[in-house]
C-alpha cells in the first residue's frame, strides 16, 4: 500500500471531499461566511484563501493519497489567517503557535494511524520554518465530523489542554516532543514522508 502526503495547492484541492472544498468556517469570520453561502461563492472563497496564504505563508496543508487514491488532508496555518478561530471562548491562538484548523480521512481508512500520521507530518514542516507549537480548538463533545476536531482525538495524538473549556477547549502540541519520537518510528516516518521531507525549507515572513 503506498502512501504520500503531498503539499495542498490550487492543483491539488479538487481531491479533498467536495463539502469541504465548499466550507470557509475558517477561513472568513462568520459574518462573511455566512454570506459566502449565501451568494453560492464559498468554493471561490476557499480557492482565493489558499492561494493567499500560498504566496503570503507557504504550504497550508496535505494530501493523504493511499496507491493514488486522495483519503484525507490537514489544514493549518497561523492564527491572523483563521478568522474564525477569535469566535471561540478559548481564542486566542498563542502567538509562538500554528493554529491545526482542520483534517479529515476517508471513514475506510481510519483506524490505521494516518491521523497520528498527518500530524507528525505537520509538526515536522513547522519544526522546519521556525515555530514552536501547534495549537487547535477541540470539540470536547464531538459526535459527527465536522470543521472543528474532536478533543479526545488531538489528546490521543499528543495534544495537551492548555485553556479548558466545556465545549470548545483549546489545546497545544509542542514541536519539540517530536524529537523524541523513537527511532523505529523515525524511519518509518522518513520512508513514509521522503518526498515532503526533500521540499526547501520556507521561513515566516
Amino acid at each position: 500500500m503506498g502512501r504520500r502526503l503531498v503539499p495542498l495547492t490550487l492543483d491539488n484541492l479538487s481531491d479533498l471531499p467536495k463539502r469541504c472544498r465548499a466550507c470557509v468556517f475558517w477561513e472568513l469570520d462568520p459574518v462573511s461566511g455566512e454570506a459566502a453561502v449565501k451568494a453560492g461563492t464559498p468554493e471561490l472563497e476557499k480557492e482565493a484563501w489558499i492561494s493567499a496564504v500560498l504566496l503570503e505563508w507557504g504550504s497550508c496543508g496535505r494530501v493523504v493519497y493511499v496507491d493514488d487514491v486522495p483519503v484525507g488532508f490537514v489544514l493549518y496555518a497561523p492564527p491572523a489567517y483563521v478568522p474564525r478561530s477569535t469566535a471561540f471562548p478559548t481564542s486566542p491562538v498563542s502567538p509562538d503557535a500554528v493554529q491545526l484548523m482542520t483534517a479529515w480521512i476517508t471513514p475506510g481508512y481510519q483506524g490505521q494511524g494516518l491521523g497520528r500520521v498527518m500530524v507528525q507530518t505537520v509538526a515536522k514542516d513547522l519544526l522546519r520554518r521556525g515555530f514552536k507549537a501547534i495549537e487547535a480548538f477541540g470539540d470536547a463533545r464531538w459526535t459527527e465530523p465536522a470543521c472543528v476536531l474532536p478533543a479526545d482525538h488531538l489528546l490521543a495524538v499528543g495534544f495537551k489542554t492548555v485553556r479548558p473549556h466545556p465545549t470548545h477547549p483549546r489545546l497545544r502540541l509542542e514541536l519539540r516532543t517530536t524529537l523524541s519520537w523513537k527511532e523505529d518510528v523515525e524511519l518509518a516516518l522518513d520512508r513514509l514522508l521522503g518526498a515532503v521531507q526533500k521540499e526547501p525549507a520556507l521561513r515566516p515572513l
